[in-house]
């Protein structure tokens, strides 16, 4: 596939440049900081995520960051762009929780692991007495009804959770960082949407900066960060405070716009059969849909007007035959998914991937031409140049060490626990190890170089679907142990955005790492104590967390698909697998790309079709589109170029300001649930 120049991504490449010198970052100020959010932050995270799906982390972020700017302020003290940009970092890490399920009411952590075991999908299929002691307590441990982490069943689960943290942890920064310096030192590549990440870091220096100048009339980004931020704040009262405070000083949740979403399939069902609509009332929606480049939200609608006319069809020929009239949204996606839409995906996601690595071949032939061009050698040798004085940088073999340790010491953990789960060593588990060495030295470094090119050059990650449950299934293993297992399996190459934000800051990279160190104990301890906290108050899910309880034993079904693949029985997995399908998905996701792109389509708009054709929830692409347009067709025109510097400052304030205002709520619930009654 030919390598050309895209005009959307190259108004997204002049947005910022990477500064002439590098400033340390890290100081103790950002502990003070880390300590402030996780004290007041990761609680209502975790609320928040349960109740509506949606996270605070933007909020955390910004709320520490103009804090500890005003009370420097106070002390005649001024922080740059770098000190900056690790405050942010570290509260972003803060809300991240490590993967722990601290926000959004993600599928992850401790509180999933006990809902999982105890969900209705779970217990259909037989596999509660399956899941091993390393990831929930069996269902006979008084912990459910306690309702507590701090009991010793879950000792195996937390000294789990410590090791898979810190390793993940360990490699993602190294190699993340290894990958970046191939990517953006020795082939130059411009990652387009980097940028975007930054401008709200900016905003911030700038105003600072200017301020110092005496020259605040000329601050825009701080006066764009306001307006968002009093949007998110007017627009949060509405659709997230008032259910939250409702909740808790009534007992009945008033919601003028429901949460997570409206949903109409039972109605539409008869005149679009099989096919779930319904929309999502979270105005930060429509912001995201400006945000983001606008022929990717385009390819996403055009994805979804197929998926309509397609459904329908598919139900009338006896494809989608378990969808019945009636059914809501979450029967229809899952009984889609069984019927057809579980292979399809996964060959859509190939085609993703296909063509990704096609483009990857393609950009290093040029890379590799345009070296020789400039050099008179087109080896790799004459393409490395030394870093940029100052950056923080450390040598090769430390990031080739740190990969072979780690995998090492991943496969060994995840040998030895399938060891002492079955008693003995077996050809089972002498075939997962043959996996494993697969996974992680083959695999991974593959796929992540891949990722991290792509990052570069369209703003893309790629992956390629099911390696690892193909991998396991493979194996021969019988059980569903080896699900849980801290598989040496990552894509790495994501983390280059990471780092090219932080380079365009001109922040060191050794601030990073150093924050990194001293966050990483304050984030295990603080989600563990508030979880616990959060679980003892009410059973989860429940009426009180109306997200969770819609959403998550859908996951809970998608999730046991795959786990009873290796059941050794009959199951979901062999019911929705079909290779026509899979195969079907992947012909038409490389028909699609090669057709618009030799008809010159913009990149974003083909892998906007691309992904719009598989199964996600619809409801937020529409209001997602109206954004694009706005964006594009009204304030595109009036501001040009300054738009696109505009808009993600605008977006920042708007997450800003509706974390503000529900994290008000959610302190008032807290404290609501908190009063202990006196009986006269």
């Amino acid at each position: 596939m030919a390598v050309r120049v895209d005009k959307e991504l190259e108004e997204f490449r002049q947005v910022m440049e990477v500064p002439s010198t590098f400033e340390e970052g890290f100081r103790w100020s950002a502990l003070f900081g880390a300590l402030f959010v996780a004290a007041m932050m990761v609680p209502g995270a975790i609320y928040m995520g349960l109740l509506a799906g949606i996270g605070i982390g933007p909020a955390a972020q910004w709320v520490t960051v103009i804090l500890f700017i005003e009370v420097a302020r106070r002390a005649h003290r001024h922080l740059g762009r770098s000190e900056i940009f690790v405050l942010f970092f570290m509260a972003g890490a803060m809300m991240g929780g490590l993967g722990l399920g601290t926000e959004s009411g993600r599928a992850s952590g401790l509180i999933w692991n006990q809902f999982f075991i105890n969900s209705d999908a779970v217990a259909a299929q037989g596999m509660a007495e399956q899941i091993p002691p390393w990831v929930c307590p069996p269902l006979e441990s008084e912990s459910y009804s306690l309702r507590t982490f701090l009991h010793p069943d879950w000792i195996p689960v937390i000294l789990m959770t410590i090791f898979g943290t810190f390793f993940s942890q360990l490699s993602n920064m190294v190699l993340g960082y290894g990958l970046f310096r191939i990517a953006s030192d020795i082939e130059k590549l411009p990652f387009p949407m980097a940028p975007i990440g930054a401008q709200g870091i900016m905003a911030m220096a700038e105003d600072i900066e200017s301020k110092s100048a005496k020259a605040h009339e000329g601050s825009w980004r701080w006066r764009v960060f306001s307006i968002g931020g009093a949007m998110g704040l007017a627009f949060g009262a509405v659709y997230l405070l008032l259910p939250t405070l409702s909740g808790a000083l009534t007992g009945t949740s008033i919601q003028i716009f429901p949460i997570p979403f409206s949903d109409f399939t039972g109605k539409t069902g008869q005149y679009l059969p099989a096919f779930p609509t319904g929309i999502v009332w979270d105005f930060g929606n429509l912001v995201f849909g400006m945000v983001m480049p606008f022929f990717g939200m385009v390819g996403s609608f055009v994805g979804l007007i197929v998926t309509l006319v397609a459904n329908p069809i598919l139900y009338s020929t006896g494809i989608l035959h378990n969808w019945k009239f009636g059914d809501d949204t979450i029967a229809t996606l899952f009984k889609n998914q069984i019927d057809f839409y579980f292979s399809f995906q996964i060959g859509l996601a190939l085609a993703i991937a296909i063509v990704g690595v096609a483009q990857v071949v393609g950009m290093a032939r040029k890379s590799k031409q345009d070296s020789k061009d400039r050099t008179g050698s087109g080896s790799f040798a004459s393409m490395i140049t030394p870093p940029p004085p100052g950056r923080g940088d450390i040598r090769a073999w430390y990031v080739f060490l740190c990969y072979f340790f780690v995998t090492v010491v991943e496969i060994c953990v995840s040998i030895g626990l399938l060891v002492w789960y079955h008693g003995a060593w077996n050809n089972q588990i002498r075939n997962v190890l043959i996996v494993l060495l697969i996974l992680g030295f083959l695999y991974t470094p593959l796929i992540s170089y891949v990722t991290a090119r792509l990052e570069g050059m369209v703003g893309q990650a790629v992956m390629v679907p099911m390696i690892r449950e193909a991998a396991i299934i493979l194996s021969g293993y019988k059980g569903i142990a080896c699900w849980f297992l801290p598989i040496p399996i990552a894509n790495y190459g994501a983390m280059t955005v990471f780092y090219r934000q932080c380079e365009l800051t001109g922040t060191k990279f050794t601030s990073i790492w150093k924050a990194t160190l001293v966050l990483y104990p304050i984030i295990l301890i603080s989600s563990i104590l508030f979880m616990n906290f959060i679980w003892s108050l009410d059973k989860i899910p429940s009426n009180q967390y109306a997200y969770a309880q819609k959403m998550w034993e859908l996951t809970a079904a998608n999730y046991c698909i795959m786990y009873s693949a290796t059941t050794g029985e009959y199951s979901m997995f062999e019911e929705a697998f079909n290779w026509l399908y899979l195969w079907l998905g992947t012909g038409i996701g490389v028909g699609m790309f090669w057709i618009l792109y030799s008809l010159g389509a913009p990149i974003m708009l083909v892998y906007g079709v691309v992904r719009g054709l598989g199964q996600n929830i619809p409801h937020s692409i529409v209001p997602q589109f109206i954004g694009a347009l706005i964006g594009r067709y009204y304030f595109q025109k009036r501001l040009g170029l300054k738009w696109r510097q505009y808009v993600p400052v605008v977006a920042a304030g708007f997450s800003c300001g509706m974390g503000l205002i529900t994290t008000v709520g959610v302190g008032i619930t807290f404290l609501s649930k908190s009063i202990i009654k006196l009986p006269f």
